[in-house]
């Protein structure tokens, strides 16, 4: 799936205060969002419909693309998948788990943890199953402001230095570009910080 740019060629340019090329531009953030979806590990774009397996096997579930987004346009639709072509379980909000945020929880045990579900489910009730297939939408509608004031930077240095040069010079003028300036734009540090909060490191899920 080809997902856009975190900013627009205009949002460059107003950023700028001049008016690229639009084919320099956009190659510049096309590689700046690459860089910071890159880091994130999240698509940050919204999507909706999205079908996504993940890895079950406890109690808790958490959604690898956030934020989860749940409402009338937007459902979502959690399905157990069956092992070596067991049948597949759709399962009820409220009644097979509960949702916070991006966390699945499934339902608590009715009984003895080590009493184990009746066919075709011999397990724990209250685990999920190894694999789950989530149909859902997620992402942001608009990119956030600190993301594309990062997405933007980046971008800024892709075009001072398109050719990746360590230094230049015509006639009696020359320049040295910073090291951070040579090649392709990389995340400092600080910008780092900045996209820690969308970072998908504390999630346990694995794509399948």
């Amino acid at each position: 799936m080809s997902l856009p740019p975190l900013a627009t060629v205009a949002d460059l340019n107003t950023h700028l205060q001049t008016t690229l090329p639009t084919p320099q531009a956009e190659l510049a953030l096309k590689r700046a969002s690459a860089r910071v979806r890159s880091y994130t590990r999240q698509q940050i774009t919204f999507t909706a419909g999205d079908t996504i397996d993940v890895d079950g096997g406890d109690r808790v579930l958490r959604v690898p693309q956030r934020p989860l987004v749940v409402d009338g346009s937007n459902p979502l639709t959690v399905v157990e998948l069956g092992d070596f072509g067991g049948l597949d379980l759709t399962l009820t909000e409220g009644t097979d788990y509960t949702r916070l945020g991006d966390e699945l929880t499934r339902g608590y045990p009715y009984y003895w943890t080590n009493r184990l579900m009746g066919w075709p489910y011999n397990r724990i009730r209250g685990v999920w199953a190894p694999r789950v297939r989530l149909i859902c939408s997620h992402g942001y509608q608009e990119t956030p402001d600190d993301v594309m004031d990062v997405v933007l930077a980046l971008a800024t240095t892709n075009v001072s230095n398109l050719l990746g040069l360590r230094s230049e010079s015509i006639d009696d003028y020359s320049v040295t570009y910073a090291t951070e300036t040579v090649g392709d734009a990389r995340l400092n540090k600080d910008q780092k910080d900045e996209l820690r909060g969308y970072r998908k490191g504390a999630f346990s899920v694995t794509l399948s």
